[in-house]
């Protein structure tokens, strides 16, 4: 490349904004390609003449502070005006497009509407406002600011290697703040960035074949989807790939031999975050080390492990049995921060502050190699038998299950033992050999794990509901539990809940 990117040194002038290398790129290497889908295409010249032209506009009109891109239009376009947005010193916010009228008008009145004279973006101020699945019923919007993200690409650069460096694939949309950082990613670094409109399986491993774009940003869902694809299809090995990261959700580690067959020649990384956080840990996918583990912080993330004070976990998560011993809140500190949130929804899951650490509410330890390994949320925790219960670490094995293909934990009040384990699950949809009953499914989870962490209480549902980043939505299925148990479901439930059957035979 003709300048030379920030690895090391602390980031100076256009490096300090998420667009701001944009005009150095669009000078240096005019005709490369910026941003593409299968639909058009955007060199870096002809990208940064748009943006001008857009952000000269929402200047000459005075737009408000923060503006709310059209989730109507195309990828590419939302970008274009996202790109805009930012230039203009303002602050984009990212809608989905599945959001109801109702959803969308209580989010619009959280913003500012006022006309505002900024023309010019500053490093510290706000730049985006994304949103994340709340335990309201509403979306939770989260802002922020240049330095976090530029801090982010920098540090990915530094601790991941000149690799990272290259054309990228980020086949999602960009109201999953994931790849709209694999779009951005694409732009600060001066390589481009290959968007599809909708995640296709078969059009995403056909990109990759291709060759051009050596790296991949994914969610597991769709690495998954891709190794179906292939498999079904008996698709070659696909040798181009050089790099996939991986985040959204806790890669199941058992599909990385598959992964590595598919890819031969791929580097496969792992990381866990936050949206409020963004980076803070970690690891090589293949790497030896135990289910929990997602890593080691990168190199300007430092952690804090705190007991969790006030509530039952203080006093039950030194229990032997109850899961390590040095479990606590994780709290993070790093330049990579989100601001704050947007609207008035009050969350209870919301982050935790000390100063300038903040914790998402996660519980977990730092092993003697120095790995962060995870437990769990803590708002999904369940007190059973006097005992802490992290539905996460169950739900891993169960997934490793051949029948299995979704699964989802919850604990309900029973006067015994405090809470009673439900196992939600959701069969493949070809699954090899007849369905277990509740009785073996137990006695299989047994074999690997303490009888106390083994369900009572097992459900199937046929239709399994996602939350807007393809995670599994288990708020929705706990508030159809609570259904079928005979109770009421939240009244602030925003969509039709699915349908659960008892199993047992």
């Amino acid at each position: 490349m003709s300048h030379k990117l920030p690895a090391r040194a602390p980031l100076q002038g256009f490096w300090q904004l998420v667009h701001g290398p944009l005009a150095h790129w669009a000078q240096q290497r005019p005709e490369v390609i910026a941003l593409q889908s299968e639909e058009q295409a955007w060199s870096f010249a002809r990208l940064h003449a748009e943006v001008l032209a857009r952000s000269a506009a929402l200047v000459a009109r005075r737009a408000p502070q923060t503006v709310l891109l059209d989730s109507q239009r195309s990828t590419l376009e939302r970008l274009v005006d996202f790109l805009a947005v930012i230039h203009s010193g303002r602050c984009a916010a990212v809608a989905d497009p599945d959001w109801q009228a109702g959803v969308r008008q209580r989010i619009e009145s959280w913003l500012p509407a006022t006309p505002c004279e900024l023309n010019q973006a500053e490093p510290a101020a706000a730049f985006y406002t994304g949103f994340t699945s709340g335990s309201t019923g509403l979306p939770k919007g989260f802002m922020r600011s240049h330095l976090s993200w530029t801090e982010s690409f920098r540090v990915g650069l530094q601790d991941f290697g000149p690799m990272v460096a290259q054309r990228t694939l980020a086949p999602g949309r960009i109201s999953h703040s994931l790849f709209l950082f694999g779009a951005m990613q694409g732009i600060w670094y001066g390589v481009g960035a290959v968007m599809q409109e909708r995640f296709s399986a078969a059009r995403c491993l056909a990109t990759l074949a291709r060759g051009g774009t050596p790296c991949l940003v994914a969610v597991p869902s769709q690495l998954l989807l891709m190794l179906q694809w292939a498999e079904h299809r008996q698709l070659p090995p696909i040798p181009e790939v050089e790099l996939i990261t991986i985040s959204g959700a806790r890669w199941m580690r058992a599909h990385t031999p598959a992964l590595r067959t598919l890819f031969p020649k791929a580097r496969i990384i792992e990381f866990y975050g936050a949206s409020e956080a963004s980076f803070v840990a970690w690891m090589e996918a293949d790497e030896a080390c135990s289910p929990q583990a997602v890593g080691r912080p990168f190199s300007n993330v430092e952690l804090s492990i705190r007991r969790a004070e006030g509530d039952a976990a203080e006093s039950a998560l030194a229990e032997p049995g109850s899961g390590h011993a040095d479990d606590g809140l994780i709290y993070i500190r790093s330049p990579m921060l989100f601001m704050d949130y947007v609207g008035d929804a009050h969350d209870p899951t919301a982050v935790l502050r000390d100063g300038d650490w903040l914790s998402v509410r996660d519980m977990g330890h730092i092993d003697e190699r120095g790995m962060l390994c995870l437990a769990g949320r803590q708002s999904r925790m369940i007190v059973t038998q006097g005992k802490n219960l992290f539905p996460e670490e169950v739900e891993n094995l169960l997934a490793e299950h051949p029948q299995i293909a979704q699964v989802s934990l919850h604990g309900k009040a029973d006067a015994l033992r405090g809470m009673q384990v439900h196992a939600i699950v959701q069969w493949k949809p070809e699954p090899p050999g007849p369905l277990p009953g509740a009785l073996e499914l137990g006695r299989w989870l047994r074999e690997r794990t303490e009888a106390f962490k083994v369900p009572r209480h097992w459900w199937v549902c046929s239709h399994w509901p996602h939350t807007a980043s393809g995670k599994t939505d288990h708020g929705k299925l706990g508030q159809a539990l609570q259904l079928a148990l005979g109770g009421n479901a939240d009244a602030a439930a925003p969509t039709k809940l699915p349908q659960l059957a008892p199993w047992q035979s």
